[in-house]
Order: C-alpha cells, then sequence, then structure tokens
C-alpha cells in the first residue's frame, strides 16, 4: 500500500491538503485545549487535511537508497546504482511507444524578462549556493568578479568553511576598482559559512560514487552522516539569503538565488521568499533526447533511444530524492514552513517549473541540445586567473628547466583511500610510458615513499593556470573535475581522465570523443599498465592536434560575460524594478499604491511621513508552485513523462504523436472514482480548450470553501452551455478567421469540447469545494516567509538613503507624488486586474508589463464580451443586451438554437 511508504516516496494526493503531524507544526499552539482540538480537527476533516510526519534525518533501515524501482501497466523501470556510483537504469514498454517528436520541447514562457534592456540590471544582492570541492567554488568566484564589476553587484558567495580564505583572497582583486557609478567594489564579494565538511564529503564520494547515497554505506553510517550533513547545508543556505555578514555586521537581504544542484535548498528556499533563482552547473541536469544523463548507463531498454534518454535524467533524479526526500522535507516543514513534497512533485521539480539554467561548460565540448528551449544557456567555462605574482620553488623551476616538458598527474581535492597504492600505481606507469611528471600530493596525499628522479612531487599550492601554460607541461592526468578540465583544455594539453565519482567519466568521454584525449579510466580499474598506455595516447600528436583545436575555440568565448549576460537575461526585471527610480531594485511592496518601490525610496517616504514601515511588505519577485499539477506531460519534464506511461498507458501514444488529443484521451481515461487525483484532472480538463486552439472562461478566484462550492456550481452550467452551444459557434468563428478550412476546425473543436468542458464542470465541482478548503486552512495556520527580509531590508533602505543629498530626496519625493495620485493610483490597480484577467484565460501575454499596453486594449473587448454572455447565461439566455448590435443578436439566436438542436439530440440517443 502506498500509504505504507514514507509521505517522500509516496505519489501525490491531489485532493488532500497535507500538513506537519501535529507536534511538528508550529502554527498548532501547544497549550491547546481540548475543545479548540477537536474545533480544529474536525475543520481539517471536512477540508479533507491530511497530517504526516514528513521524516527524519536518521536512515529508515527498510528503504533500499540505491534501488528505485518504478512499475505500473504502461512501463516497469529501475534505476540502481552499481559500485562505481554510476546508476545502472532498465526501461521496459509493456507496448511499443514512438520516439519523442522533434518539437516536442515547447517554447518555455519566461516570467517578467526585460528583452530589451536586462543589460542595465540595477545593483542587486546576489547569493550564490556552493556544495563541492575547491573545483567548483574556483569558477563561481570568477564569476561572482564579473557580476560585481559589470553592474556593482554585491555577491556572497555561501559556501563550506574551508573556502573562506578563498573567498578573502579573492576579494582583494577588487582593491583600487571603482563600479560604473564610481562606488569602491572592494567589499562587495562576502563569504558565507553554511557548514559542511568538503573533506568528508570528497572521502563519502569516494566510497559511494555519484552525488547518491549507496546502500553499501548502511552498515557504517556513511549515509546517516551524508543525510545530516545535507541537513545542516540547507539550514545553512536558509541562513545565508538573510543574516548579517559575519565579518563586518553589514546587513544583507538576497534579491537573487545562484546555485548549483547539489545545494539541494535552492527552489525551495525561492519558493518560501519569492526569490528569482538561477540554476547552473558543469555538466548537464537538463532532460534531453540528446543524451543520457552524466551519471546514468543504460543497461536495457525497449524504448527508442531519445526517450530513453530523457527517462535517465528522472530515474536518476527519483533515485536522488529516495535518498534525500525525508530531509529535504524536514527543511520545508520546519524552517520554510512550505508543504512537503512527494515522489510524484519532488523530483526533477526544477525541470517541472522551467527554472532556467547557465550551464558554465563550452560548446567546443558539448553543443547545446536542440530540445532545451530558451530557459537554458551554455555560456563557456569560467576560469579565476591565478596570482600574478607566484613565483615557482627552485627545486620546481629546475625540475622543469632539466628536462622535456613533463606529464601533470593529480587528483586536486579528491580523497584517496590508498594513497601509498595509488603513488607506486603511478610511478610504474610513468617509468613504462618512458616520461617525466610532475605529480600534485593534493587531499590525496601522494607520495610518501621512494620518489623517481623523473618526478616531482607537488606539495604547495601551485595555480594551475601558471602550470599548465607556456608548455610547461606536456599533458596532464586528473579525475575529470569541470575546473581541471577547463584549465587544461584551454592550454590545448591532452588530457586522460581517471574518474572517481559525479560527472568525471562523463567529461572523460566527452574529451575522448573530441580526440584530445584517452577513454577515462575508472579508479577502481587503475593498473601501471592502461595508466601507461594512456599517458602515451596523450603525448601523441593526434591528441596534441586535437587538443590544440578546442583550446583555439575555448579561448575566443567569453564565459564569464555570457553567464552575466544569461543571469541578468533570465531575471524578472520587469517585476523587479523601482516603480520610483527604475535605475534601483524594489524591496518593497505597497498594496495600498500598487507599487514597488527601492529601499531607499521606501525609507525617505518614511523619513517624510507620507509612508510607514507598516504599510509595506517585502517584494516577492517570483513565485513558484512547487506543487503545481502540469497541464501535460511533455512540457512538465522528464518526471511527469515517465509517471504518465508508467501508470496512464491508454492514449499515451497520441501524445507523442498529437499532444493535444493525446492529453485529451489519457485524462478522460483515468478512472472517474480516483478521488485522489481528481484535482489535476480538473485542470487538465480546463486546460483542454485552450490546447485545442478554443477559449474557455475565466474562473472566479477560489479563497474558501464558500467561493469554491459557488465556482464548482458556476462551472457545472457554464460548461454545459458553453460546450452544447459551441456546436454552433465553434464553425463560425472558425469561417469567419479562415473561410471553409476555419468552419472544418471550428467543427474539429466543438466535438471535443462538447465532452470536455461538461466534464471540466463536473470534476471542478467536486475539486474548487476542497482546494477553497485547503487555501482557507494553509491561511489560517501559516505565516508569510519573506517576514525573515523585514528587519535586513529595513536597515539596507535606511543606510541607501543616508547616500542621498537633498536634491535627489527632493526629485524623489515629487516623482512619488506624481505617481500617487488618486487617479494614477487606481489606474495601476485596474490594469492589474485586467492583467490577472488575462492571465486566467490562458493568456501568458499578461505576465509581461511591457506586454501590458495595446494588447491590453484588445482584450478588453474579449473581456466585455465575456461578461455579457454571462449575463445573458444569467437571464437564462432569452434577453438580448440593449446595445447589442445585428451581428450581436445574429449570434445569440444561432447559439439559442445550437443547444436546442444539440440538446434534443442527446435526448433522442438517450430514449428520451
Amino acid at each position: 500500500m502506498a500509504r505504507d511508504k514514507p509521505f517522500y516516496m509516496q505519489e501525490e494526493e491531489d485532493g488532500a491538503m497535507v500538513l506537519p503531524a501535529e507536534e511538528d507544526d508550529p502554527n498548532v499552539p501547544k497549550d491547546e485545549s481540548k475543545k479548540d482540538k477537536e474545533k480544529r480537527e474536525e475543520a481539517e476533516k471536512k477540508a479533507g487535511v491530511r497530517r504526516i510526519k514528513v521524516g527524519k534525518v536518521e536512515v529508515d533501515p527498510n528503504i533500499d537508497y540505491a534501488n528505485f524501482s518504478s512499475d505500473g501497466p504502461g512501463l516497469d523501470s529501475r534505476a540502481v546504482l552499481d559500485e562505481m556510483g554510476m546508476i545502472n537504469i532498465w526501461v521496459d514498454l509493456k507496448k511499443p511507444l514512438p520516439d519523442l517528436p522533434s518539437d516536442y520541447a515547447r517554447p518555455v514562457k519566461e516570467y517578467a524578462v526585460d528583452t530589451q534592456t536586462s543589460s542595465t540590471c540595477p545593483p542587486l544582492n546576489i547569493v550564490i549556493f556552493i556544495t563541492g570541492s575547491r573545483g567548483d567554488v574556483q569558477p563561481y568566484l570568477s564569476l561572482a568578479l564579473h557580476l560585481i564589476e559589470s553592474n556593482n553587484h554585491r555577491v556572497r558567495i555561501a559556501t563550506h568553511p574551508d573556502f573562506k580564505d578563498f573567498v578573502i583572497k579573492a576579494n582583494r582583486r577588487l582593491k583600487g576598482k571603482k563600479g560604473k557609478d564610481g562606488q569602491t567594489l572592494e567589499g562587495h564579494i562576502e563569504f558565507f559559512d553554511v557548514g559542511g565538511d568538503p573533506k568528508e564529503l570528497m572521502a563519502y564520494m569516494v566510497k559511494n560514487p555519484g552525488l547518491l547515497p549507496g546502500m553499501a554505506s548502511l552498515t557504517n553510517g556513511d549515509i546517516a552522516s551524508k543525510r545530516t550533513m545535507t541537513a545542516q547545508l540547507l539550514e545553512g543556505f536558509h541562513k545565508s539569503v538573510f543574516s548579517p555578514d559575519p565579518v563586518t555586521g553589514r546587513a544583507f537581504a538576497a534579491d537573487a538565488i545562484i546555485s548549483n544542484p547539489p545545494a539541494f535548498a535552492h527552489v525551495h528556499i525561492a519558493e518560501a521568499l519569492g526569490l528569482p533563482l538561477l540554476m547552473t552547473f558543469t555538466m548537464p541536469w537538463s532532460p534531453t533526447t540528446a543524451f543520457n544523463h552524466p551519471l546514468v548507463n543504460i543497461k536495457q531498454s525497449s524504448a527508442e533511444k531519445g526517450l530513453t534518454n530523457y527517462l535517465s535524467f528522472a530515474l536518476a533524479e527519483m533515485l536522488q530524492w529516495q535518498g534525500l526526500g525525508d530531509v529535504i522535507n524536514d527543511f520545508r516543514d520546519k524552517k520554510l514552513y512550505l508543504e512537503p513534497l512527494s515522489m510524484g512533485s519532488g523530483p526533477s521539480v526544477t525541470d517541472r517549473l522551467k527554472v532556467p539554467w547557465t550551464y558554465c561548460w563550452s560548446d567546443a565540448l558539448i553543443d547545446k541540445p536542440k530540445d532545451w528551449q530558451e530557459h537554458i544557456d551554455i555560456s563557456g567555462f569560467y576560469f579565476l586567473s591565478g596570482d600574478d605574482d607566484f613565483v615557482p620553488e627552485p627545486e620546481l623551476e629546475k625540475f622543469l628547466a632539466d628536462g622535456p616538458a613533463p606529464v601533470y598527474i593529480g587528483f586536486g581535492s579528491v580523497v584517496v583511500e590508498d594513497a601509498t597504492a595509488m603513488t607506486k600505481t603511478i610511478f610504474e606507469a610513468v617509468e613504462a610510458a618512458g616520461v617525466r611528471a610532475l605529480v600534485s600530493a593534493g587531499w590525496g596525499g601522494l607520495g610518501g615513499c621512494d620518489v623517481p628522479d623523473s618526478v616531482f612531487i607537488l606539495t604547495g599550492n601551485v595555480p594551475h593556470d601558471w602550470l599548465f601554460a607556456e608548455d610547461r607541461v606536456a599533458a596532464v592526468c586528473h579525475h575529470g573535475g569541470a575546473g581541471t578540465t577547463a584549465i587544461g583544455l584551454r592550454n590545448g594539453l591532452p588530457t586522460i581522465v581517471v574518474p572517481f565519482f559525479g560527472d568525471q567519466a562523463f567529461w572523460g568521454n566527452m574529451i575522448h570523443k573530441a580526440g584530445a584525449g584517452p577513454p577515462p579510466i575508472p579508479q577502481k580499474t587503475l593498473t601501471a599498465e592502461n595508466l601507461a598506455d594512456a599517458i602515451k595516447y596523450a603525448v601523441g600528436a593526434p591528441a596534441k592536434t586535437a587538443a590544440q583545436t578546442m583550446a583555439d575555440k575555448i579561448r575566443s568565448e567569453s564565459g564569464e560575460q555570457k553567464g552575466v549576460d544569461s543571469f541578468h537575461r533570465h531575471l524578472p526585471l520587469l517585476n523587479m524594478r523601482c516603480d520610483v527610480d527604475t535605475t534601483k531594485v524594489a524591496i518593497w511592496w505597497s498594496d495600498d499604491l500598487s507599487m514597488r518601490l527601492s529601499g531607499a525610496v521606501a525609507a525617505v517616504m518614511v523619513e517624510q511621513k507620507k509612508l510607514d514601515w507598516k504599510s509595506l511588505e517585502p517584494h516577492r519577485a517570483k513565485e513558484y508552485d512547487s506543487r503545481r499539477s502540469v497541464s501535460d506531460p511533455l512540457t512538465g519534464g522528464a518526471s511527469a513523462i515517465l509517471s504518465t506511461v508508467t501508470n496512464y498507458y491508454s492514449g499515451i501514444a497520441q501524445i507523442f504523436y498529437n499532444p493535444p488529443k493525446g492529453i485529451i484521451n489519457t485524462a478522460t481515461a483515468i478512472p472517474r472514482g480516483m478521488m485522489n487525483i481528481i484535482n489535476s484532472v480538473s485542470e487538465g480538463m480546463d486546460n483542454i480548450p485552450r490546447l485545442i486552439g478554443s477559449s474557455s472562461r475565466t474562473r472566479g478566484g477560489v479563497d474558501d470553501l464558500n467561493s469554491g462550492v459557488k465556482e464548482g456550481a458556476k462551472g457545472v452550467f457554464y460548461g454545459y452551455w458553453d460546450g452544447i452551444t459551441g456546436l454552433v459557434t465553434e464553425p463560425l468563428e472558425g469561417a469567419k478567421k479562415e473561410g471553409l478550412l476555419g468552419a472544418i476546425k471550428g467543427m474539429g473543436r466543438s466535438y471535443v469540447n462538447v465532452t470536455a468542458k461538461p466534464a471540466a464542470g463536473i470534476v471542478g465541482a467536486l475539486s474548487l469545494p476542497i482546494r477553497g478548503a485547503m487555501k482557507e486552512i494553509r491561511t489560517k495556520f501559516s505565516a508569510p516567509q519573506e517576514v525573515v527580509f523585514r528587519e535586513p531590508r529595513q536597515i539596507l533602505s535606511r543606510e541607501a538613503a543616508k547616500c542621498l543629498s537633498e536634491d535627489e530626496k527632493h526629485k524623489l519625493s515629487q516623482r512619488f507624488a506624481e505617481m500617487t495620485t488618486n487617479d494614477k493610483v487606481k489606474a495601476r490597480k485596474e490594469k492589474l486586474k485586467e492583467r490577472a484577467k488575462r492571465v486566467m484565460q490562458g493568456d501568458e501575454g499578461g505576465l509581461d508589463e511591457d506586454g501590458a499596453g495595446v494588447e491590453l486594449e484588445e482584450k478588453k473587448d474579449d473581456v466585455k464580451d465575456v461578461k455579457q454572455d454571462e449575463e445573458g447565461v444569467k437571464s437564462g439566455g432569452d434577453k438580448e443586451d440593449e446595445g447589442s448590435s445585428d451581428e450581436d443578436r445574429e449570434m445569440t439566436a444561432e447559439e439559442r438554437k445550437g443547444y436546442e438542436k444539440a440538446l434534443r439530440e442527446m435526448r433522442k440517443k438517450e430514449g428520451k
């Protein structure tokens, strides 16, 4: 039974509202009386509330964290971790399916992006979440410096304590530099300790390769330690977005988040606080048909290659969620007061929400897949230059000068289990290959035994950009870390990859595919013989030529600048700029004035008694709904397709051939009695008319049980009315636009709508009251999380106001007065209402503030027509509007005739 599984491993039950167990819910008073408890429990029961334990950090011995399976009538799939840390998958379709169509990935509509002037982004407070080793931190330090120099941003690096000095050292690069406004940039980059020991993390990864916990560690406590560390990191990342600078004490409140995936906290904090999020990584994490997930080996699949590749990303995410889902849910519950996620909503949440990505590798290695849409960019590698004043030790200089260029061998921050054995293997391979070598001791502690004359042990910190330049080394052999890979290839060095975990084997394969190195050698299979053969391959002429070709391409790229542009391009800047001073970011929202305000403007207006802090709320620039149902699998993402194919086979093939028709058939094939999916069915049915090119009525807001009942009843009536009258109106509308062909298309749409619209109304009558009750209880028992921003944003606002001259304050005050007249406030509120209606009608253009002008005027008539139709229906359809034209009256008569004719035919078929 599904209920026997922990909640985070169950599928979603959309008909029920989930709240944490009473003892874990901070909104349930500890001293609650018996009478109040009974009253609350009765209200929760009526609303379908389900209280669950979201999980604890301890390991559940009944869960096999290294083995995930999903079985259903349409698909059996399985994902298992092997001893090398790769995910082996099996995909067994019960019936053959076509491959995903070439155009399956639909354009992504990003909210409030500025397509014209994103480069003029106002200065922001940005926090970058990074989990990993030095090689993971280093590229983002370079990006941070470019963000600061380009737009005066303040950037906080939130990562492990080991890298504090690394970040402080990067700050010195800003000494003496000034921004475009003349402001000193030094101090604009800062460090925040989120906890976690990267050495412990690396040691765990070597014993349990990959980003996922392995079953073998259940007996030695490694998994419990990793899960405890993950919980610590989640809390640390949360604090990093609003805590003051630990060194200077200066207040901080993030305006945006940049994060790599292993940080895990990213989308959950963004959802809780309404912050824009940009995901970034050094390996592919977004589903594609072009290649499989970097951590996946496809053992067997009866699906087509593209579909199998796509599903490999979903299976990897689900296995990862199985290992850490309860830890993440505990964080969502205890720290963020968000509803927990299940196996149906947790995995691939960033893919489902279409969170933007910037991948920092060169397309000389991997071209951007054709099915990655506008929200995904490839920038090029990020390089943090070394110290200009680096001086090598005399012994190293002498070794380099005494013979031909050596081969560099080192595994950086990877902790090697048996350093002595690894060292002997390297020495033997170097001798067999007949080369000289520089061997880096690194965190693994290589060396420690008799060193041959042909080998030099590097024990200090020698910058790679110095060591790998000017032909000082002939080739490089390393673990395949993204940073080391990038700097080696930029210098035209053939590369040998000895992967330990994660994306390292993936990069080894990409390098070999390009001809710049031999096939990767997994560290557990490394021998003196195969390493010697790899070295001989790397120092050969073909590998040198291929590596130089890649170097020329990489050097021509401006990775950091493209990364900065990508970050700005995906921000919802149209909802982030202050309405009074557009050169500043808005951090406050006035509901009374319908205005976004910068810190300086808010503080000045408070100072002048035109506003008070209590009337302002922290501005939420971007909203995410992690539990939102998807309208169809193809736009929903990899996990949605996997779940759909697994559980609901009927109509699935048509999704690949003809998405709208397939979605309709799939939705209607779901048994009507399954209450646990009634909400998602309702949303899907409501979306059907828009998918096939028709329109649907604007649904009123549902905020409580009463409004849910009211909207449900209206949905049933209008569902039948619109479905039946559409048999006439759809062909007529089509004929007006496209003649005979349009009439035929309209006829086809009407046949779908005559079933879909009444069905959507019936299902909505069941789902909307539940949804309303859920919102009512959630509103009652929860508090806004952005309250953590109130104090630091007030401090930052006052600081910003102090930097203004009296003349600047006077100009802001004048501008504020001009914008807050009764007429202008009323106009802004009306504009927001009109845009909201457009969005509710399925017009995504309503999200864009720059498109609210002409398009809004064009939509007014449509909204007016909808209102007139509703009033006509309420009066039984017998009265015509006094101001209607002849054409309108003719249309109303045709609708009535169509309704009566269709009704007679339906009664005849039913024998009435």
